[in-house]
């Protein structure tokens, strides 16, 4: 960073830190301690969708590591597109094998990244719920290497619990990297995995 970037005031991009996923299994008991959220067992990948054959090599790459696993039950991994055009790679495991899901985001966003996909990604999420079947995603924003929690409350169209997500924020401030720009939470209507 130069002086010239100093006084524009521009700043170097976060160096997004992947290994931060592998704090959501210890996190997962907190939040379920503090909020009664449990791990559904679904997690998905989005990235801006990338037309090319660099790309759909990568996928099927990506796709094939993750269901060449042989304690994998239950549906394959699937690529999806959401209403607003972009891709989500899906991964479904048990509910109690959060650290295997988290393999398997992990294993997208390394082989993405190695691949030169790297600036495609935006972010990563891992499903959970209360009793009552309340989603809440704990999101990791790929460019900002954090966290935060999105709530969308059920029935009620594009509508989200804040004051939910700011108790989870408070639950897991000491487990998690946690964005503290609340403008960055951005609104994962409709995204699978959650």
């Amino acid at each position: 960073m130069g002086l010239l970037d100093i006084l524009l005031g521009r700043t170097k991009p976060v160096v997004p830190d992947l290994d931060q996923l592998f704090a959501l299994p210890s996190a997962a008991v907190t939040l379920e301690a503090a909020a009664g959220f449990t791990p559904t067992g679904q997690g998905a990948v989005c990235f801006a969708t990338v037309e090319g054959a660099a790309f759909e090599q990568t996928h099927r790459e990506v796709q094939a590591l993750l269901d060449a696993d042989t304690e994998r039950t239950g549906p394959p991994v699937q690529l999806l597109r959401d209403d607003y055009g972009y891709s989500w790679l899906l991964s479904r495991r048990a509910p109690d094998e959060l650290s295997a899901l988290v393999n398997d985001l992990h294993a997208v966003n390394s082989a993405m990244e190695v691949n030169g996909f790297g600036p495609q990604l935006l972010c990563s999420l891992a499903g959970f719920e209360n009793p009552a079947g309340r989603p809440l995603a704990l999101v990791y924003l790929y460019k900002r290497g954090t966290f935060y929690p999105f709530a969308p409350l059920p029935e009620r169209g594009q509508r989200r619990d804040n004051a939910l997500e700011l108790q989870v924020k408070a639950a897991l401030a000491n487990d998690l990297r946690i964005e503290q720009d609340l403008s960055r939470w951005f609104p994962l209507w409709g995204a699978p995995g959650l």
